[in-house]
């Protein structure tokens, strides 16, 4: 990846971030990594403990930015959403949700339990 696309996903994940806490989510961690995964935001809504996958499109040329959240890639933030849990002692009692942003231009698209 280049440091161009980094700065970029970057920027837009500030911007989702910001979102977030606008509407009363509070952030907990940004950019955790796992083994063989990535979630950009881990956030606390009310009780829920969420999962947030950022997507940016400039346009719609090679799809919406949610599309790119396929299946394989559910996969990997699940399986990253797990290992988060259990290092951080989190309960596997309280309720999860993924939620994927998606930013087409300067549109934000907020999907709730989009997986």
């Amino acid at each position: 990846m280049t440091e161009n696309k980094r700065q970029t996903g970057s920027f837009y994940e500030d911007k989702a971030a910001e979102y977030l806490e606008s509407i009363g989510y509070d952030i907990i961690c940004r950019n955790f990594y796992g083994k063989g995964g990535e979630i950009d935001i881990v956030a606390k809504d009310n009780e829920a403990l969420v999962f947030v996958e950022v997507k940016y499109r400039s346009s719609v040329r090679y799809g919406f930015p949610e599309e790119a959240v396929d299946y394989r890639k559910q996969y990997r933030i699940r399986k990253t959403a797990m290992l988060y849990i259990a290092r951080n002692g989190k309960s596997f009692d309280c309720p999860i949700r993924f939620d994927v942003i998606s930013i087409l231009g300067t549109k934000i698209t907020h999907i709730k339990d989009a997986f």
